[in-house]
This record gives C-alpha cells, structure tokens and sequence, in this order.
C-alpha cells in the first residue's frame, strides 16, 4: 500500500486531477449527470456529478527529471559511479535517483538512497539520508513509534548517522544503540563514584560575584591555549590567586561545573541547561575538547520536536554541529507531520534561518530535495512546498540540480494557476538542460489561450529529438480530430505504460455510447499498471452499465491502494460510496468471503482478490492472516 502512496501522490492519479489546474474552477460544474438516457434510475443516482469528457481530460507534468533516453542516461551515470572518488559518490547515487523516480520501482529507488547513505561522509548527510530512508518505510504511520527509534541497522540508526568519517564494512551490520546505552549508564555510575571521592586542594579561585569556586590550576589550564596562557603565561591573572569573572556571564553553577570537568573530563553529570552554559564558555574560551563534549552530550538529549525546537537556536548561536544535526534528524524523522509545526517550518523555509544552516555546512541539496519530496507528496499548492523549492534551488550547483529545482517550481506554479511564473522556470529548466520541461512550456503557453503556439512547439520537439510516447501524448491535447487520435495512438505505441491515451479513449467511446468498448480500452492498461485512477474511472463505467458487483469490485482494490481516496471529483469519499453500492448487491458472509478468495487467488485475479480481502478486513480489521495475504498481492 505504501509502494502504491508514495508515486501516485505525485502523479495526481485521481480521475478528477487529469485536469489538474482545473479542480477548484467552474468547469467542474459543466460535467452533464450522466450521457446515457437509457440508463436505470439507479446509475443515475449513483453518478451524482457525471461521467468525465474528453474535454477534461489532462495529464499532469510529471515533477521529476525525465530524459530523453533513459538507457543513455543511467549508463552515464554508472560509468561516472565507477570511475569518480568515493567522496562524489553519495551525490551521483541521488542524481541516480532523481533519473529512476521516472520509472517508478521503490526497491531501485530504495537501493539507490540505501548506496548514497552508504558513501555519506559528513554528519548532515548521514542525517538526511537515514531519515529520507526512514521516510520511505512510512513508519510516521505507524502508533506507537517514535522519531528516534531503530530499526536495528546501521543504515537507518539515529545515533549512526551523527558519527562522521566513512566505513563500507559497518553499513550492513547491526546497530550497537541498546548496548551503547547500558554501557553508558554504567560509566556514568562510576564516573560519579570517582568524582565524589576525587579531592584535590585547589590553588586557584574564580570569583563570581560574591561567590568563590576553587579549582586547580593546571587542570585549568589543560582545558585550552587560552586558559595555559592566562595562569602560565604574561598575564597578571597567573601571579593571582583570584580571579575575577564576574563578567564572563558564566554562573557559579556552570564555574563549578567547569572545576568537575576539568578532573573527570564528563558533562553528562550536569542539567542540560549548565551544559549549554559550559558549551558558551567553551567557545568564549576556545576549550575545543570540553565544546566537543558538550555538543556530542547534548545531540544525545534531543527526543522530540519540543526540544529540537527548544535546542537548535543554542546550537546554530554556539555553533554546535552535532547539536543542529541531530536537532535537524528530529525534524526529519517526524515528517511529514512536522511540516505543518510553523516553528518547524520557519527553520527551513525562512531565507535567515537557511542561511544559519548554510554557514554551519546544514543546509543542503540533500536536505531540501528530501523536504520538497515530501511537501510536493502532501500538497503541491501550498506556499510551503515553493519556499522548499526555493531553497532546493538556491543550494543546487550542478547542472542536474538546478534544471530539477526549476522543473518542480514549474509543475507546483502550474498547480496553483500561476502560468506566467510556472512558464518562466519551465523555460528556464530547458535552458538547464532538462527537454522535457518543454512539455511544461507548451502547457502553460495553452492555459494561457495559446493553443496553436503550444502545438508549434511540441511539433518542433518531436522533429528535433527522438521522438517518445511523452511527446506525442502532449501534442494531443492540443490537436483536434483524426491527428489527436494519431499522436494518442503514437504515443501508446511508444509508450505502453502512458495511462493518458488509454483514458481518453476510453472516455470517448462512452461519449460515443459504447461503454463495454470503453471498458476493454482501459482493461489494456489496468491489465499491467494497476493505477487507482483507472480502477476509479473503470468502476464509473460499471456503475452507468448497472453492474454494480464489478463496480464495487474495484472501488474496493482502489480503497487498499488509497484508503482515502475521494470518488466523483473529489466530492464523495470511496467509503460512502461501497456503502451506497452494497445495497445493491448480494451479501456475502464469512464462508462466501472465503470462497471467492480462493476462487480469486486461484485464478491470478489481483484486483477481485484485493477487493475480496478489502471486505473480509472491514468485518475482522485484527485477522493478520489476511493482512498478510494482501501484502503478498501489492507485493506482486
């Protein structure tokens, strides 16, 4: 169900989203109740808004890197893996990805942000790529689960990702988090033992205000150049022994909690807010050792967004790299519900807050391609989505990033009707180098009542490079008659997996009255893509023919892709809708349900077997028999 989630999002697969930039306008209204006359009161009922026309009828423009000639493509960037250091790895393996997202297999899509996770070096990426891996899982959906849970594994381990440095032999191992944790506990328990017995005369006093901390002087002085210099050098304050520091804005607290740690070389003893104190004084007083300490302390206290949010602004001003990465992890690891924190969101998407990022080395190609997925997946139109890909595009610094970031702040401003803007980075992915952006173009041109011009330039296209079933599919829409059939055809021919022609021409023959011709059309592409969109569309054309058992056959796979997928251009959920088709049909009970299972399973019917498992789990949600029969099935 997941595999299934995570690409149709972001092909808008519901029949309504065919017309993407229409779906709030009036031409929903022009949808006629139905076109068959000789249809039953019941599917009259049933169709409430209407069977869609061919008139608005649209693909979406596809939001990732899509070249021309894929086989070329990934060949280059394999001979380029084999060839480059391992320190351009990481990046190429997501160049890898962005090229494959067009093919629309999770496990190559997987194993491609499994090898970049791989060759990651540096903490940030560690921390992105184990949480955009985590993200994948879904596990957000999962009760119970928190942010910073393992799985068990290297790869996707928080504590893993905030270790720098490169070791292939390591990525496939187990993850050490339970142990770590009780050997940590027990260091921590003799630490404090040794601590409380460990009594040296101090010959050296700070003063604070009123209050006087005793330490030594040389364990002082151990703790950085700076403090060596003050007691052991030129400076009067060695020939003392007070010293004032009053005015260094250190408390007596954190004064004693530096006399502690200068002999135990621990801070996991203190309150996390006298280690923030302690991580300032480091940095006043350049002790690189004891900034290293209290960093890598307090990264480990970060548990949630409370204190990510609470902790990444002492991070980002004390210039904490470990703090901000793992503050950072959390942020990841709880999306995509941390999108819609508004603190969360100003961290990412106000243009002073990325630059703090960026002047600790945390703001990213990596980070934002992995948040603007995300934002794209919830909501294309929403100002979030084109901050992210505003910063996308601000950190991208090859040639393939920059035409991406531009290529999907083109099909977001085309989401929100803003054809002049979408038109402009369109144009300008093109003169990046992405082709397909063209299409993109020639949309806008056409939203824009520029139809002949949008024709023209898809012409141009199909004449000057290798012609693709994408090419012709887009011409289409902007011929009439006998050539918008040819390039659909064409573009089939070309292209199988295009679901586009196969819709259009499903729809016209409805339009021309012949709904079991329209049937066998889309039945070509549901054969080999089960797509929600054409199951949906599929069961429309059953319920006007009255046959509401095949009809709610599908709404029922449709609902295990989608559980939340909305019928009827989005106005009546697919719920209420096998509710009203049930009474319609004839009830199963359990030993019918059982027996249509088997007969389905037998006979290779995925769908009839979805739907049959879909029915069973509604009356008996807790049988992970059947749970498990129907992850077999999406598995195939």
């Amino acid at each position: 169900m997941h595999v299934f989630k995570l690409f149709d999002r972001f092909k808008s697969t519901q029949v309504h989203a065919l017309s993407p930039q229409d779906n709030n306008s009036g031409s929903r209204g022009k949808l006629s109740k139905s076109k068959f006359t000789n249809s039953g009161s019941g599917a009259q009922a049933l169709l409430p808004y209407g069977l869609p026309t061919t008139e608005l009828l649209e693909p979406p423009i596809d939001s990732y890197l899509k070249p021309i000639d894929y086989v070329e493509s990934l060949a280059e960037i394999h001979r380029r893996l084999n060839t480059c250091s391992l320190t351009d790895k990481s990046i190429l393996c997501i160049e890898q990805y962005s090229i494959l997202r067009g093919l629309g297999d999770p496990k190559l899509l997987r194993r491609c942000l499994c090898a970049a996770r791989q060759y990651a070096f540096d903490v940030h990426s560690k921390a992105v790529l184990s949480a955009w891996l985590r993200f994948e899982r879904r596990e957000d959906e999962f009760t119970g689960v928190s942010s910073k849970d393992c799985s068990g594994y290297i790869l996707e381990c928080p504590v893993a990702a905030l270790v720098s440095g490169y070791d292939p032999n390591s990525i496939y191992d187990c993850c050490q988090c339970g142990q770590d944790d009780l050997e940590a506990f027990s260091s921590q328990m003799l630490v404090g033992n040794e601590s409380s017995s460990l009594e040296e005369d101090g010959d050296v006093s700070f003063c604070i205000g009123d209050e006087l901390v005793h330490c030594v002087r040389f364990k002082i002085a151990s703790l950085s150049g700076a403090f060596k210099a003050m007691l052991y050098g030129s400076f009067v304050e060695s020939r003392r022994d007070k010293i004032d520091f009053s005015k260094t804005g250190i408390s007596v607290e954190g004064m004693r909690a530096v006399e502690v740690y200068s002999r135990t070389r621990r801070v996991d003893l203190f309150c996390p807010a006298i280690v923030l104190e302690l991580l300032a004084f480091a940095n006043m007083f350049c002790c690189e050792e004891l900034k290293c300490v209290c960093d890598a302390h307090l990264a480990s206290l970060v548990c949630g967004i409370e204190d990510a949010l609470i902790l990444i602004n002492h991070a980002l001003e004390e210039r904490a790299n470990l703090l901000v990465a793992s503050c950072l992890q959390v942020f990841l690891r709880e999306l995509p519900n941390s999108l819609y924190n508004h603190k969360v969101r100003g961290v990412f998407c106000i243009p002073e807050a990325r630059e703090r990022l960026a002047m600790l080395g945390h703001a990213s190609f990596f980070l934002y391609y992995f948040l603007s997925q995300v934002a794209m997946e919830e909501n294309m139109a929403m100002s979030t989505t084109v901050m992210l890909l505003e910063g996308l595009e601000e950190f991208a610094t090859e040639k393939w990033q920059k035409a991406l970031a531009l290529h999907q702040l083109g099909c977001v401003m085309l989401e929100r009707k803003e054809y002049k803007g979408a038109q402009f980075y369109f144009e300008a992915a093109v003169d990046a180098g992405h082709v397909y952006s063209l299409a993109g173009v020639a949309r806008t041109k056409y939203k824009q009542g520029q139809q002949y011009s949008a024709f023209r330039l898809m012409n141009s296209l199909i004449f000057e490079y290798k012609p693709v079933g994408w090419m012709y599919q887009e011409r289409s829409l902007y011929g009439v008659g006998r050539e918008k059939i040819m390039d659909l055809n064409t573009a089939t021919e070309l292209d199988p997996t295009l679901t586009f022609p196969y819709k259009f021409r499903a729809v016209m023959k409805v339009e021309e009255k012949q709904i079991r011709a329209a049937i066998q059309e889309i039945d070509k592409i549901i054969g080999f893509k089960l797509s929600p969109d054409c199951l949906e569309l599929r069961a429309w054309f059953f319920i006007a023919l009255e046959d509401y058992d095949s009809a709610l056959r599908d709404i029922r796979a449709l609902l295990t892709l989608k559980p939340n997928y909305m019928m009827f251009h989005g106005k009546v959920s697919g719920d209420h809708l096998v509710e009203l088709l049930s009474h319609h049909v004839r009830q199963w009970s359990l030993a019918d349900c059982w027996m249509q299972l088997y007969e389905r399973w037998s006979s290779v019917d995925d769908i009839g077997s979805l739907a049959v498992i879909h029915q069973m789990l509604v009356n008996d949600p807790a049988k992970s028999l059947l749970w498990f029969r129907q992850s077999l099935l999406l598995l195939r």
